[in-house]
């Protein structure tokens, strides 16, 4: 941590090109993962992934330690970013080539999966970008409460109560037998 903070002062105070090199390095694994769980699909993902990284290196002069955590920081703009995304209606496909052939009885259930998972991203693709946020930080970034409840400025009991709030309706809207 203590180096990562040093890429970071020398990124704020002269552009150091070199330190932005190790910053992003240390993270793009970890972003790309939390990316491409939400597309599914490898070039989205490194397109977005890019993308987060160029805000993230642009905005980097008003990042303020004292606030947040860069990590936490970095995965509040990564969430933006993937909540833009999916305004902009991006498919969440995977292209056939990439579907392993699963065998017959559990091909069915990979299939209805799919389509659920597609079904109930649409759905909270239509929520607050908040809610969104709650949502895809602690599903597809596996945050804790607290680091998410960072990441937004919120309590952590709030953000307890909106993400069971959300999995309740979920369960609502898309389990018949629930």
């Amino acid at each position: 941590m203590e180096q990562e903070s040093k890429w970071i002062r020398d990124i704020q105070r002269g552009g150091s090109r070199q330190a932005a090199e190790k910053l992003v390095e240390r993270y793009y694994d970890e972003i790309y993962i939390f990316v491409y769980r939400q597309t599914g699909h490898k070039e989205d993902a490194m397109d977005l992934t890019q993308s987060i990284f160029l805000a993230v290196l642009r905005a980097l002069p008003s990042y303020d330690p004292k606030k947040a955590a860069f990590r936490t920081w970095l995965y509040r703009i990564a969430a933006n970013k993937v909540i833009d995304a999916r305004r902009q209606s991006w498919p969440v496909t995977t292209p056939l080539e990439e579907i392993e052939l699963p065998v017959q009885e559990d091909f069915v259930s990979r299939i209805y999966d799919r389509e659920l998972l597609e079904r109930i991203e649409d759905y909270v693709s239509g929520l607050s970008p908040s809610l969104q946020a709650v949502f895809r930080l602690r599903l597809y970034g596996e945050q804790s409460f607290g680091e998410i409840a960072a990441a937004l400025g919120q309590s952590e009991p709030a953000v307890k109560s909106q993400y069971y709030r959300l999995l309740g309706r979920i369960r609502e809207e898309f389990d018949p037998h629930g």
